[in-house]
């Protein structure tokens, strides 16, 4: 049997009362007597009455509706993210439609049309490692798409911005390393196209050159898929171990990467950190439980989706056009567990 949503003019038959009159009573129009708004909520509420959004936006103009692209729900990082994001908008009045590229500009550009399809008000987006081509992206921007990035951005674009300080992240975590006795540290991380690979980059060769190590590009792998395929991953480890400068510590620079090196090291049967010490960005939340407990660079993911959902319905409610965008940078912390210590 199909599904058939309740209308107004299921509540006007039941009321005895006119469409029109029903209709004002939800909108609590003073036109409209007390006794009567009473009668017609109580139906409502009986009934189960929800008012149909697509008719409400072609009156208003607005859905009330968000668009969110990310990477993989799945993800800690990301899912903590959508918290955030949900946490502002449901507390504005806004629905939040959710869509994951799985790392695939093929998937991403599936999902921003069909979000733009639906006639959202506006999007939060961060690319996907295939994206390359960010041309969708700045036609949707110059036709007046409210859309704000976080994470990994697209620098082009004039819009708000919500990252997190990569560049000093990945420097405490490449200290720390050589804090505890590590001299040949080698860095597993994203596709280097993206603006946070190309930041936390940075920030272990800064590390590296300030405690006089030199700087090795064959200490460097990068993973495409960003840790969603586990043959990469294995791949990028074999290549480190079996070449004669093998590393005595590790700085994994994403979420996925981090926990596919470790499940690596267990089954080789390293020792961690004895032989191998171990550092990565993570926010998973039981990080504390694996073995060894894994020293992490955490971000805080749901205070960026508070925020970019905060200057995204900046945007979309402004009554003028916006020509003035910023980008917040947020702090990392760097948690200190026995992966690292000796």
């Amino acid at each position: 049997m199909r599904f058939e949503a309740v209308t107004i003019k299921d509540i006007a038959k039941a009321t005895n009362l006119s469409p029109s009159t029903v209709s004002r009573a939800l909108r609590d129009s003073s036109e409209i007597s007390e006794e009567t708004k009473r009668v017609v909520l109580d139906y409502a509420e009986k009934l189960n009455y929800n008012p149909n959004p697509i008719a409400q936006s072609l009156k208003e103009r607005r859905s009330r509706t968000i668009g969110v692209v990310v990477c993989e729900i799945a993800n800690s990082f990301f899912s903590q993210t959508i918290n955030g994001i949900e946490s502002i908008a449901g507390n504005n009045g806004y629905n939040v439609i959710i869509s994951q590229s799985r790392e695939s500009y093929e998937k991403e550009l599936l999902s921003l049309k069909y979000l733009t399809s639906r006639s959202v008000d506006g999007l939060i987006v961060t690319i996907s490692t295939e994206t390359k081509d960010t041309s969708f992206l700045q036609d949707l921007h110059r036709k007046g798409m409210p859309i704000v990035f976080f994470d990994r951005i697209v620098e082009e674009i004039n819009t708000h911005k919500v990252i997190v300080d990569n560049f000093n992240g990945a420097y405490q975590a490449t200290e720390h390393l050589i804090k505890s006795g590590c001299k040949k540290i080698a860095l597993i991380s994203n596709d280097p196209t993206l603006s946070i690979a190309k930041d936390r980059l940075a920030g272990y060769q800064s590390a590296l050159v300030d405690y006089g190590i030199s700087y090795q590009d064959s200490m460097v792998r990068y993973c495409e898929q960003g840790g969603m395929n586990a043959t990469e991953i294995n791949t990028a480890m074999d290549s480190l171990l079996s070449g004669k400068n093998k590393p005595d510590g590790i700085f994994t620079a994403s979420d996925k990467i981090t926990s596919h090196v470790l499940r690596n090291l267990h089954e080789k049967n390293i020792k961690i950190p004895e032989e191998i010490s171990l550092v990565g960005f993570s926010n998973s939340e039981v990080t504390d439980l694996f073995d060894p407990s894994l020293t992490v660079v955490t971000q805080p993911a749901f205070e960026m989706g508070e925020l970019a959902t905060k200057l995204l319905l900046k945007l979309i409610e402004s009554k003028r056009p916006v020509t003035e965008f910023e980008t917040t940078t947020l702090s990392t912390k760097l948690i200190v567990r026995n992966s690292s210590n000796l």
